[in-house]
């Protein structure tokens, strides 16, 4: 007999960790997640050490291992692309970065046909709804843009380093505002980052969602569960048949089946179970259940580079990360929750409009204080371990899109997915801008007592054109796919896929989708943040909960006389 929930949710990670929280809350209702990654045991410190979150990069134990077709504008390279394959999904194994975006980019999804509620003001109560900020001093910082109460626990960095000072005094030198807060009243500006790192901890959605709740009777969570098809019957979904553990084939019955895989896994199911554009389905012999073309396309990411200096100054944090000190930075960590295995050492960074022409921040920088790629390796010219430091920057609205689909009616064979990176003329201007801002900062006089020069990628990169070959080269995904899946009103356009005021898959019954696939646009920063604010006001949509009433508090617009700091801020009077 096949077992039955009312809702089966396919995908532990960001998103589907707060539906299974909100939605298992009513002790009447039953709750399946299936999760094809395998639990992120509280004993993993490859899971739960900051500092170690290159490790399940790239680790099939943790890792989807997904790679691009080969990039047409970036001389035929596949780029890497992680996903967490884990439970907690890509909140296990991400730079723990949290970033809501910035305010604008609500606002432009709301001027899309249907999604008048999702503007700034109907999202930030449920930012702060998910939200605990801790501020260094142990104090809760809830105020009118930040939540105090919520299971999501976030820690701002310390950025102590002299170099975090030299990057923020740089900043101003070169006429960037600092801000106080950048998930706050105003974005734009540099500023300490918040991480989600509690106590020396990774908190991933698993931790903060699913781990608090798993002993609920009517909530069930099966890993190592592969879902391979969506069953229906006509066009309602009924069901979902996984694998167990690679081998076992299984059935479940569903009043409900929430997708909850990302923008890769998720349309990729769609195109499997026969939802999608009818040419690609027939063409490999998948029976079409709703024509929906616009699965799987409106593909967005953001790309970035390191911009990496050598440092005169021997004060980077390069010595402390080489092998003979990394018993120690264990030891540290394991039982005290400190020192370097503590920190994602993402600790600071900002946002920055690259031209006169647009109207909030395009870039965004992450500042650290070592010269290292993800891989571990230093850059040319540098030794390993060595002092060197760098920032990570990319324009953040590319107006390239790209797509995800099947290739074979085989699950286990990954999708083609190609992002067209610099295939327009905006985001190849915005690349040559974005290198151009990074390296004014870098060269302001307060970095003079630590700049020893330019590591990459080398003065002898200095035209538009050398910018850009350099980035065809070097740069690498910052992990943010997204817009696959759509909202929007299928009446105005022909790519919605997923009804913005139910989640519901348009042209069936019984399914929904719910994670970064349904962004109409990808937002300004990490999308972690996003995405969870998403599903939980999908959470009251599906389960028919009155919504949070929209926020009613003032947020920067450039351009339009905003003041600098919030309205009555004494500091405005200071501010010429």
């Amino acid at each position: 007999m096949t077992d039955h929930y009312d809702y089966v949710i396919v995908g532990g990670g960001s998103a589907g960790a707060v539906l299974a929280n909100r939605l298992s809350a009513d002790p009447g209702t039953s709750v399946l997640v299936l999760e094809a990654g395998r639990s992120d045991y509280a004993i993993d410190p490859f899971i739960h050490m900051p500092a170690a979150l290159p490790i399940p990069i790239g680790n099939r134990l943790y890792d989807w291992k997904y790679e691009t077709d080969p990039e047409p504008h970036m001389n035929g390279r596949k780029v890497y692309h992680a996903r967490g394959k884990v439970l907690g999904g890509s909140s296990s194994i991400n730079g723990m970065i949290f970033q809501r975006g910035n305010p604008m980019d609500y606002e432009r999804w709301a001027a899309e046909p249907g999604l008048q509620d999702w503007d700034y003001l109907h999202c930030l109560p449920y930012f702060k709804r998910m939200e605990t900020l801790l501020l260094e001093d142990g104090t809760i910082g809830a105020d009118r843009w930040r939540g105090g109460s919520g299971p999501l626990r976030l820690e701002r960095g310390k950025a102590d380093n002299p170099l975090f000072g030299a990057f923020f005094e740089a900043v101003q030198q070169a006429g960037y505002p600092l801000t106080d807060d950048v998930n706050g009243y105003r974005q734009e500006g540099f500023a300490r980052f918040d991480r989600n790192i509690h106590r020396g901890r990774r908190w991933s959605s698993a931790r903060a969602y699913l781990h608090p709740v798993k002993h609920r009777k009517n909530l069930t969570i099966e890993t190592l569960a592969f879902a391979t098809r969506v069953n229906f019957q006509g066009q309602r979904a009924v069901g979902v048949e996984y694998t167990r553990a690679g081998r076992v084939h299984r059935s479940v019955g569903a009043g409900e089946v929430v997708l909850c895989g990302g923008a890769i896994n998720t349309p990729q199911l769609l195109q499997l179970s026969g939802v999608g554009d009818k040419k690609l389905l027939e063409s490999l012999r998948v029976p079409v259940v709703t024509h929906l073309p616009g699965v799987g396309e409106n593909l967005q990411d953001h790309l970035e580079v390191y911009i990496q200096y050598a440092s005169k100054q021997p004060v980077s944090i390069a010595p402390g990360l080489r092998y003979r000190e990394r018993p120690k930075i264990g030891y540290q960590w394991l039982f005290h929750r400190s020192g370097l295995g503590a920190t994602n050492h993402f600790e600071g960074g900002g946002f920055a409009r690259s031209n006169d022409d647009v109207q909030w921040p395009n870039l965004m920088f992450h500042f650290l204080p070592i010269a290292i790629r993800y891989d571990g390796s230093a850059p040319k010219g540098l030794e390993s371990g060595a002092h060197g430091y760098q920032v990570h920057i990319g324009p953040m609205y590319a107006d390239t899109r790209g797509w995800v689909r099947i290739k074979s009616d085989n699950p286990r064979v990954h999708p083609s997915m190609q992002f067209n990176y610099l295939s327009t003329p905006t985001d190849r201007r915005e690349w040559v801008e974005a290198v151009r801002v990074a390296r004014d900062i870098l060269n302001q006089p307060a970095f003079a007592p630590f700049n020893a020069g330019e590591l990459s990628p080398g003065g002898s990169v200095a035209t538009d054109e050398e910018i850009l070959d350099w980035v065809r080269e070097d740069a690498e995904t910052a992990l943010h796919p997204s817009c696959t899946a759509k909202m929007g009103d299928i009446s105005a356009d022909d790519l919605a896929v997923t009804d913005p005021s139910s989640m519901a898959v348009h042209g069936t019954e019984g399914l929904r989708v719910v994670d970064a696939s349904v962004f109409p646009f990808v937002t300004n920063g990490n999308i972690y943040a996003p995405t969870m604010m998403t599903a939980e006001k999908a959470a009251d949509l599906i389960a028919g909960n009155t919504p949070l009433p929209p926020a009613d508090v003032p947020f920067y617009r450039h351009g339009d006389g905003s003041p600098l700091y919030p309205p009555g801020d004494p500091r405005n009077q200071e501010t010429p």
